[in-house]
């Protein structure tokens, strides 16, 4: 069988061994260079280039393709185990809560059963339910953090490496993260609102824009053509000028050569709005585009 095998940045070094393994069976193995970003970001292109019969993903759980995907995908996932006696520095702290909802990466999930354990036997009762998109039962993703949306819960606890998922923690609730590496424990609404409003600004931005560019990624995890050709309508219907720009992966030095545009949508990954200074201006995901319209009304 030929395989292209497809890693995140962060676990690129372990691609040469899993390869080897692969190829002393028997199979035909290449390895996707291409930057992986998450489980919506398949190497098909790679992959259809090379004939491959099979990709295998690691890192990532199975994740709901929006458009279909030709070659069969093995999703293989990263298991890291928590200590969960460094969690008791969390305890002080949360322990003014009765009910508190968990929340975690793909890498912790096999041990939400124990960390739920944990709390229960310090009187702190653990709350869970799985998200929308997210596979499994307290997962949050970068672009989906439903999981932690349980009405009882007084507060949420995070646990992951890193802000990229704690940021997409939608919660007026306390909302604290804890880095299982670092074991820094801290409150981060008050990051979390930074960036709210950040986004806030972007849309106030953007209601004196006259043209947008209107991005649609091509990764198959990533493409809403169809939301692309909405939000051009509803601009044009408002008196603005939109057009559509379709890439594999968006640039912002690249994008900046289309020199017309005063803002973007972004129908692609949701948190690429946050990288609004690279952009040098508005962008706007479709809610936030929603919101500028109603201002407008």
């Amino acid at each position: 069988m030929r395989i292209l095998l497809q890693f995140p940045e962060g676990l690129k070094k372990y691609a040469l061994s899993h390869a080897q393994k692969l190829e002393a069976d028997g199979h035909e193995v290449f390895l996707s260079s291409s930057p992986s970003y998450g489980a919506c970001d398949l190497a098909i292109d790679d992959a259809e280039k090379i004939h491959a019969d099979e990709i295998v993903h690691f890192g990532h759980a199975k994740f709901p393709i929006p458009s279909p995907v030709k070659i069969p995908v093995e999703y293989v996932e990263w298991k890291v185990d928590v200590n969960l006696n460094d969690l008791e520095s969390a305890l002080p702290e949360l322990k003014q809560y009765k009910k508190i909802a968990l929340a975690t990466t793909v890498q912790h999930t096999h041990q939400m059963a124990a960390i739920k354990e944990f709390f229960s036997s310090h009187g702190i009762e653990p709350l869970t339910r799985k998200g929308v998109l997210p596979a499994h039962e307290g997962q949050v993703l970068g672009c989906d953090s439903t999981a932690i949306k349980i009405p009882e819960a007084e507060a949420v606890l995070y646990i992951g490496d890193g802000m990229f998922h704690a940021l997409a923690i939608e919660e007026s609730k306390p909302v604290y993260a804890f880095n299982p590496y670092t074991k820094q424990f801290k409150r981060i609404n008050e990051d979390i609102e930074k960036l709210r409003k950040r986004r806030t600004g972007a849309i106030a931005a953007a209601l004196s824009a006259e043209m947008f560019g209107i991005l649609v990624s091509t990764k198959p995890g990533q493409f809403h053509l169809e939301v692309a050709k909405w939000a051009k309508k509803e601009l044009e219907n408002y008196g603005k000028h939109a057009e559509i720009l379709v890439s594999g992966e968006f640039n912002p030095y690249s994008i900046a050569n289309f020199t017309s545009f005063d803002a973007y949508v972004n129908t692609a990954c949701p948190r690429i709005v946050d990288d609004v200074d690279l952009f040098g201006k508005p962008i706007l995901n479709p809610n936030m585009l929603e919101e500028m319209l109603k201002l407008k009304r």
